[in-house]
């Protein structure tokens, strides 16, 4: 928890409220027991004022359990929030501490220097990008995409998501609102010291009693509720699918002249990778994941370096994480651009995303009948849950404009986007 700059405390607080739910459990239980026992007796009574006493105390006993399952309920909530707060377990071989004990695995290709404009520049003498208007719509940190730009966009979404599905992941388009339960299942749950980067949403006409919805900040959230409660049979896993989405962020940074522009921004496009595994596969599944980002970065022609993320820089649900960093030459530093993590079964356990294992159809015959509640323990396992961004699309065009600026203004275009565009052009002007 320390090592993760989590509360420690919370642990404790979670042990604690576990043994007063445990206590309250049996509490009720007995209560309930000697109710059941007095209206037992309440026909071998032998006068009306007996059966009125016996009648009175089976009543108590009533209220008792009654107040007492109150207390069960409000307790079981507050140990459900607790317990939210808890991070995942880390890989042994994570480095510990801030975003400055990050690992560096590699770095492919060397930085581009000398005089450069940043992707603001370029963006707006192209007519790309729009902010001041954005700004009177919506706000600050919210942008007009225009023109090339919108071509450009589109261009990095087709390509993210026909190599994810040449690599065999599914194609899906989740939806932008989900239950904040999935949110804060998925372990998109503030620190307790932070303020929250979720939008909440609703409306009037929404029902008191509605659950509570917000914006996804990520496809992550909705590509996990899309196995949420599920059991899954083990042949079938791994589960990979890619999703295209927009992902919101009410935080959206400090406005310092490293974050302007398209940098950190509070919407923008993703096209997301997600797995759901067995334990024994996500390790491999978290190497593939990582090759296929950075062969599509390959292709993009953009330098960038992979680092094994430091224990405070996981989040809440990652058991490992590498963070993928491009070279901007326009702000003369490096700028994340992608990330991947194996979640282990950290999302499974709280949304239910489980599997049957192989062994049990052998067991039954081959036959496709429920796992007995006395034995699911012996055959039902919960899944590991991967993710890793395909293409945050801001962030790739700042890459693409800075890295392929020429001295004219014009911008050099990957081939591996011409076709998406317009005329199949080599550059953008």
């Amino acid at each position: 928890m320390q090592q993760r700059n989590y509360d420690h405390a919370g642990i404790y607080r979670v042990a604690e409220l576990y043994e007063q739910v445990q206590q309250l459990e049996k509490d009720v239980a007995s209560f309930d027991h000697q109710r059941n026992l007095v209206n037992q007796s309440i026909r071998q009574a032998r006068d009306k004022q007996e059966r009125q006493q016996r009648i009175d105390e089976a009543k108590a006993w009533k209220d008792r359990i009654k107040d007492t399952t109150i207390q069960l309920d409000a307790t079981k909530k507050q140990l459900e929030a607790e317990a939210l707060h808890i991070p995942n377990d880390t890989h042994p071989d994570v480095p510990v501490g801030d975003e400055s004990k990050a690992r560096l695995v590699r770095q492919v290709g060397e930085p581009r220097t000398g005089e450069v404009k940043d992707h603001l520049a370029l963006a707006e003498a192209m007519d790309m990008v729009d902010f001041e208007q954005a700004s009177k719509v919506t706000g600050s940190k919210w942008y007009y995409l225009k023109n090339q730009g919108v071509w450009l966009e589109l261009a990095l979404i087709q390509y993210a998501m026909q190599q994810a599905y040449a690599h065999k992941f599914s194609p899906v388009l989740p939806p932008d609102v989900v239950r904040t339960s999935v949110a804060y299942g998925c372990g998109f749950q503030p620190r307790q010291s932070e303020a929250s980067q979720i939008y909440n949403v609703s409306t009037p006409t929404m029902e008191a009693s509605a659950p509570p919805l917000c914006l996804a900040g990520t496809a992550e959230i909705p590509l996990t509720g899309l196995f949420a409660d599920q059991m899954l049979e083990e042949d079938t896993l791994p589960r990979k699918v890619v999703g295209f989405s927009h992902a919101f962020r009410a935080e959206a940074g400090h406005g310092s002249a490293q974050e302007r522009g398209l940098y950190r921004v509070h919407q923008f496009s993703k096209v997301e990778l997600f797995a759901v595994s067995t334990p024994d596969q996500s390790d491999a599944i978290l190497s593939q994941i990582l090759a296929l980002q950075e062969a599509m970065f390959q292709d993009l022609g953009l330098c960038y370096r992979v680092l094994d993320m430091p224990t405070e820089e996981l989040g809440a649900s990652a058991y490992r994480k590498y963070d993928i960093e491009a070279w901007m030459p326009g702000k003369n530093d490096w700028g994340e651009i992608s990330s991947t993590s194996n979640c282990t079964d950290y999302q499974a356990r709280r949304l239910g995303v489980r599997y049957v294992a192989k062994d049990f159809k052998e067991h039954v015959g081959g036959k496709n009948v429920r796992v007995p509640w006395h034995i699911k323990e012996q055959w039902v396992h919960y899944c590991h849950t991967l993710n890793g961004t395909a293409m945050a699309i801001p962030r790739i065009i700042i890459a693409l404009l800075e890295t392929h600026q020429r001295p004219d203004g014009s911008v050099y275009l990957p081939r591996c986007l011409r076709k998406w565009i317009p005329g199949e052009p080599s550059e953008l002007k």
